[in-house]
């Protein structure tokens, strides 16, 4: 849990001009809850941080950290895993031109994930995001992780994401953030669909390992790539 940390009174942010009717309005209001706790409590930038790619087989993981003003009523931010690609999209671009929103993204390569484990690299990713922020927060809002961080305190949310406004706004960063990266990789190799599963283990993805062997961005202490690329070790790499 936070705790309390003396700070300016908050300075009060007009109401943004986003058309919002009365039921989405209260959804949204519900979400900023733990921000609103937090604040209460002293911390006046709240900033939240969330992950995506720490489940696939290839890629990067990505992290975006979120501070949101008072009263950011942009209808549909949600947790990203509810909304379809083309809704990401659209929020990705509300969010990151709003004149208010302070984020940062921390992004992995494959081989550190490799070298380090996914958790660990999770929590890279994270930290990297927070340092990419214009402005320090004084409190971070995690999504189901507990986040060392050395001198910022932290609050680890289960299912963060679909609970906290500024968890769910970073949600939609990191997702749409390592999507496009996913789309550049698909350029550079067609033949494994990563335009389709953005690295998952799919039934497609997974037919085009055992053709092709796996690639450059496959994690190779992840299975079934680990026994693949002993394999491909033997002949020639994509």
């Amino acid at each position: 849990m936070l705790k309390r940390l003396q700070v300016p009174p908050q300075q009060k942010n007009k109401e943004n001009s986003h058309p919002v009717d009365e039921r989405e309005l209260k959804r949204l209001r519900t979400m900023a809850i733990y921000e609103e706790k937090a604040r209460q409590q002293g911390y006046k930038l709240v900033a939240g941080i969330d992950e995506a790619g720490r489940g696939p087989l290839a890629g990067p993981v990505v992290a975006a950290a979120c501070i949101l003003p008072l009263r950011f009523h942009i209808p549909g931010v949600n947790d990203s895993k509810k909304l379809t690609a083309q809704k990401r999209a659209q929020l990705f671009q509300e969010i990151t031109q709003h004149p208010e929103v302070t984020y940062g993204i921390g992004v992995v390569a494959t081989e550190i994930i490799d070298r380090i484990n996914i958790l660990q690299a999770t929590i890279q990713a994270m930290l990297e995001a927070v340092t990419q922020l214009s402005s320090q927060p004084h409190a971070l809002l995690v999504d189901g992780l507990q986040l060392p961080h050395p001198t910022i305190p932290c609050q680890k949310i289960i299912k963060g994401d679909s609970l906290s406004l500024c968890i769910a706004a970073a949600s939609i960063l990191a997702k749409e953030t390592r999507d496009r990266l996913m789309l550049e990789y698909d350029q550079q190799w067609p033949e494994y669909g990563f335009a389709q599963h953005k690295g998952y283990g799919t039934q497609q993805h997974l037919e085009a390992l055992k053709k092709h062997g796996p690639c450059a961005i496959h994690r190779k202490t992840f299975e079934p790539i680990k026994s693949l690329f002993v394999e491909a070790l033997n002949g020639p790499m994509c």
